[in-house]
């Protein structure tokens, strides 16, 4: 009993994750329920809270780091996911969350975040993504939709947008998924896989910026569109959407098809079953994001799009340096700094 009692005193909550920073976003803000959901999943990973580090960039998103009661840096813009590797490199024990902005990891950090999704260390990448600059006051950002009208683009953007998804799949992502603060459930279930799957997590958070992008995602959970607009993707399931989930999507070749479920007389055996290891269907459903297939409009995505295990680079690097440990012995610094390359200058 006293065994029990112990165990149970020791029990984390969220409030051991909530730190004693007063949380300072604008009222509405998107960042609140994400930050809600971080605290609410990370008591229940059995991981000691001492073995977690969040890394951020510059801002409205790298805010996060202050109000979680963690190890973390706010670090510097652009630059968290190259300091976030070195802290994983480091210690490849502790349980690393990268925090970042659409702005912060596809702009001036977009050299960073493809290779890390090339590199695949064992880490999670949070891209708080509300189509807009925030802390700089409302200028276009990265995936700020084309023709959109902002205090940088007075009369609306001329350049096509990053589509996160389709990007982190081609720079080689492992773990490739999408979630949105307007509903939290989701949002915990995306996180936990994040969580498990060994490699880097990518989680794209569409966040709502009440004051220079307001309503941007609405669409996708407001009770009267969610239903039309948005497709929750299971593994093993069949691609389904529609008020009465009366739509299916279906695929003729390469190009994927909006049908009517019982009009048509289709079998859910014959839609498009979601095959999270298949990188060429995950493309596809990408895509679904910025692409009219033979002009037909389709629903969001969320959910794992993509997620395959493969070799992380934290063990890879770790096994070889035990290698060439046991094979040549460890070497001294001195030797290490002086090389064995001599130059004689006559």
């Amino acid at each position: 009993m006293a065994e029990a009692t112990i165990e149970q005193d020791n029990k984390l909550t969220s409030k051991d994750f909530s730190s004693s920073q007063e949380v300072k976003w604008c009222p509405g803000c998107g960042d609140y329920s994400i930050l809600k959901q971080v605290q609410t999943v990370f008591p229940n990973l059995g991981i000691p809270r001492e073995n977690f580090v969040f890394i951020s960039g510059i801002g409205c998103s790298s805010r996060f780091t202050y109000y979680m009661d963690t190890y973390g840096m706010h670090s510097i813009h652009g630059r968290a996911a190259a300091i976030a590797s070195g802290v994983k490199a480091a210690n490849p024990d502790l349980s690393v969350w990268i925090i970042s902005g659409d702005g912060d990891a596809l702009s001036i950090g977009g050299n960073h975040f493809i290779h890390l999704m090339r590199k695949n260390f064992n880490l999670n990448y949070l891209v708080f993504n509300n189509q807009i600059y925030s802390l700089t006051k409302g200028q276009y950002s990265p995936t700020s939709e084309k023709g959109k009208i902002t205090k940088s683009t007075p009369y609306g953007s001329v350049e096509e947008p990053f589509n996160p998804s389709e990007l982190a799949l081609g720079a080689k992502a492992s773990f490739v998924s999408r979630t949105l603060d307007r509903d939290p459930k989701h949002m915990q279930a995306i996180l936990k896989r994040a969580h498990e799957f060994k490699g880097t997590s990518f989680v794209e958070v569409y966040q709502n910026c009440p004051v220079f992008n307001d309503e941007a995602f609405f669409a996708f959970s407001d009770k009267e569109t969610k239903k039309e607009e948005a497709l929750f993707l299971e593994h093993g399931k069949p691609l389904i959407f529609g008020q009465n989930d009366e739509k299916g999507i279906i695929l003729e070749g390469l190009i994927p098809k909006i049908v009517n479920i019982k009009e048509n007389n289709i079998s859910l055996n014959d839609l498009w079953i979601h095959d999270e290891k298949d990188k060429t269907k995950a493309n596809l459903i990408s895509r679904f994001f910025d692409t009219l297939f033979e002009g037909e409009h389709f629903p969001r995505p969320f959910g794992v799009i993509y997620a395959d295990e493969r070799p992380v680079y934290d063990e890879e690097m770790t096994r070889q340096i035990n290698d060439v440990n046991a094979k040549k012995g460890k070497t001294s610094l001195n030797k290490i700094l002086s090389g064995d390359k001599t130059w004689q200058i006559a």
